[in-house]
């Protein structure tokens, strides 16, 4: 029972880990990039057994598709950068999902406004 404690403790590290390191490669390699300067990733989590990260983000771009295909476009050039800057035998594939928790968000707070007029 241990054990699987700190696996799923060391997924959530490593996680954190990617999500920072790809924070920092966005900023450094893509500030000037109309499309990808105005994401931020808002959370991480790691599938697979280590194998994969799943990044998500939120833009401030109201095309996201656009910024979702800019995203898989660089997906590997951020991948080879990120093999660089960790200091780890293996480094997961990354994938990235646009997280909508904001315009869900305010749904509901729409909603519930309609209901008390």
């Amino acid at each position: 029972m241990q054990k699987r404690q700190q696996n799923s403790n060391r997924g959530d590290k490593i996680a954190s880990k990617v999500q920072t390191l790809v924070a920092e490669i966005l900023r450094d390699n893509y500030a000037d990039d109309s499309v990808l300067s105005g994401v931020s990733l808002v959370g991480a989590v790691s599938h697979g057994g280590l194998q994969f990260v799943k990044l998500f983000y939120y833009s401030r771009s109201s095309d996201t598709g656009a910024v979702q295909k800019r995203l898989d476009d660089v997906t590997k050039t951020i991948r080879f950068e990120l093999a660089a800057r960790m200091n780890q035998k293996y480094v997961p594939e990354i994938k990235f999902e646009y997280d909508d928790t904001l315009e869900r968000a305010q749904r509901i707070d729409d909603l519930l406004n309609k209901l008390k007029d």
